[in-house]
């Protein structure tokens, strides 16, 4: 990915919020389905993040997956999920795919949004996520981070939260933490407006590939192996009166989920076509873990690390926000 495609970022992220928050969206109806689209199919809007996480979304809407199940579904692209939020409060989009759990359940024990979760989305794997310094950073351990300055899309969020208490096993102290958008944090690395960057894929390779960034360490590794990072969410109000629309959303991303197991070359072919990675770069990412259902045992691991780590006050169910 030329660092000039990073760059981008800074232009795109306001364009797609902006975007974003003036869509006029209908698909919030209380009888039961969703407006009508084209060809009488029923109107979701969804708003994603360009990140593998919304992989099974666009697999859908290529092979055609969401249109069989006669639905029309609209993306709209935003460069942190946190910028979907109040457009998803004001009933503007239907649901937020890639959404950061973290955030999301935040709002919902404030009272600020009344979160159901339609389908996981990933689940952390090996290297697809990861610390990341220069090629000539003083940084050569995970202690040298102490006080240092990190890169992390959102903070108070999933990334600080996993790597938090990844430091917490190693015994070490914590980093100072940067709010920078992952399609920026190639330039600030370069600039040296930061020690180290906390990024996910497709941006990890890049910034190994573009920059020759060095892995200081995976952020998927123990203890938050395998851990939920980011699902499909939508409001109680939408579910409630759009249960076929959102049956036949959550069976068109299963169908997508299984393509994308099956063949993972799909997966790469597809990230291309909405992310900035190249088809090249694209070969050798490494992938996450694409659930084919939701699992509320693994959910709770997320929740308890929230509690464990003051992200939560009390102690949250998840299994009561799964869409069935």
């Amino acid at each position: 990915m030329p660092l000039r495609q990073l760059r981008s970022g800074t232009r795109t992220a306001a364009a797609a919020a902006a975007t974003l928050m003036l869509v006029a969206v209908t698909a919030c109806g209380d009888d039961g389905d969703s407006s009508s689209g084209a060809e009488g199919r029923e109107t979701v809007t969804v708003a994603a993040l360009p990140l593998i996480d919304c992989v099974a979304l666009y697999i859908a809407r290529d092979r055609g997956l969401f249109e069989k199940e006669g639905l029309d579904v609209r993306i709209q692209q935003v460069q942190q999920s946190l910028q979907a939020l109040p457009a998803l409060a004001k009933g503007q989009i239907d649901m937020v795919a890639s959404a950061n759990y973290v955030t999301y359940l935040q709002a919902y024990e404030k009272g600020t949004l009344d979160i159901r979760i339609v389908a996981e989305a990933i689940r952390a794997a090996p290297r697809m996520m990861e610390v990341l310094v220069s090629e000539d950073s003083d940084i050569k351990t995970v202690a040298d981070l102490e006080g240092k300055k990190l890169a992390v899309n959102v903070l108070n969020n999933v990334q600080s939260l996993t790597f938090d208490e990844i430091l917490a096993k190693q015994g070490v102290g914590r980093p100072v933490y940067r709010a920078i958008p992952f399609p920026q944090m190639g330039a600030a690395l370069d600039k040296g407006q930061v020690d180290a960057v906390h990024a996910v894929e497709p941006y990890d390779s890049a910034l190994q590939d573009e920059l020759k960034a060095r892995v200081l360490i995976d952020g998927s590794s123990a203890p938050v192996e395998a851990i939920p990072l980011s699902g499909y969410v939508s409001t109680s109000r939408y579910v409630d009166g759009n249960v076929k629309t959102l049956a036949a959303f959550q069976r068109a991303i299963k169908a997508a989920v299984r393509i994308a197991e099956e063949d993972p070359s799909v997966v790469r072919d597809t990230l291309p076509t909405y992310t900035k990675v190249t088809e090249k770069q694209a070969e050798s990412i490494d992938l996450p873990v694409f659930p084919p259902t939701m699992d509320a045992v693994q959910l709770k691991r997320l929740t308890d690390l929230m509690e464990k780590h003051g992200m939560l006050k009390k102690p949250l169910d998840p299994a009561t926000l799964l869409v069935k």
